[in-house]
């Protein structure tokens, strides 16, 4: 990791309503991601708000993504992935070597593309962050955890009666709120969602716009779509990413119908991506 980036104001054409309050859950400067010799984000720079959702759009291999599995050094598990620059959580470095990588995954979750419930019950789907972090005394301290869960993520009454059933028996959308609640589970500041509606059908998608919208309350929420009208939906900011850099960000409203940048008018209006 290379020295620290010194904190600076990031510069838009006019301060975005949503970060006016100045209270940032994640800042990145100066940030560069390698995937051996090619540069996959270049020298990026963001706030990203408290209690609230960023999205992230952009074509197919812009660096979104690549960006947001930063945020839990995700791409830690890749041989050949370099970042350098700083990121932020909390106004500590990630990067830190003196960082708990695991502990850090617990405080940034990660809800991914594909449902990937553990081939364990629904139950223990959820229990398994608490009792692995020591969040819970005993078992009812533990049932109370996993009850709270996943009321949270909007799936107890469908659920409470088969926590004992494997999580994979669940419908594609109840496994993508159980993926949520496994997440909520180890009480999280920040929640990752990388395209979390992409293997759902409309009904089960709405369901989650519906959970996000709920969860932003407590949560700092950032979520990578390809879908322009789901960011629109959920999204209090939207940022928008073209080969590996950051060209605008900004309240989401305003990005959908007076962009500053022509790229993203072009992208928005479908005239390329």
């Amino acid at each position: 990791m290379n020295a620290p980036v010194p904190h600076q104001t990031l510069v838009t054409p006019e301060k975005p309503k949503a970060l006016a309050s100045g209270q940032f859950k994640v800042t990145a400067r100066g940030v560069d991601v390698y995937y051996g010799d090619k540069q996959a984000i270049k020298s990026l720079s963001i706030d990203i708000p408290d209690r609230s959702v960023s999205a992230f759009i952009g074509p197919s291999g812009c660096g979104k993504s690549t960006f947001l599995r930063c945020i839990n050094r995700m791409n830690d598990t890749i041989p050949t992935c370099r970042v350098t620059g700083l990121i932020d959580v909390d106004k500590h470095d990630i990067y830190d070597p003196k960082i708990d990588v695991v502990q850090l995954r617990a405080k940034v979750g990660m809800v991914f593309q594909k449902p990937n419930p553990f081939p364990k019950s629904i139950y223990e789907n959820v229990a398994y962050g608490p009792r692995i972090h020591g969040l819970a005394a005993g078992k009812t301290e533990l049932d109370t955890i996993v009850e709270q869960s996943l009321r949270k993520a909007g799936l107890w009454e469908e659920a409470k009666d088969r926590l004992a059933q494997p999580g994979t028996g669940l419908s594609g959308g109840q496994q993508q709120r159980l993926c949520i609640a496994r997440a909520i589970a180890v009480n999280p500041e920040v929640i990752l969602m990388d395209e979390p509606c992409s293997a759902l059908d409309p009904i089960a998608t709405a369901r989650i716009e519906e959970l996000i919208d709920e969860l932003r309350q407590n949560y700092c929420i950032v979520i990578v779509t390809h879908s322009m009208q789901q960011a629109a939906r959920v999204s209090q900011l939207t940022a928008f990413f073209h080969l590996g850099t950051l060209v605008e960000y900004g309240d989401t409203d305003e990005m959908f119908t007076a962009p500053q940048e022509k790229r993203t008018q072009d992208y928005i209006t479908g005239r390329f991506g």
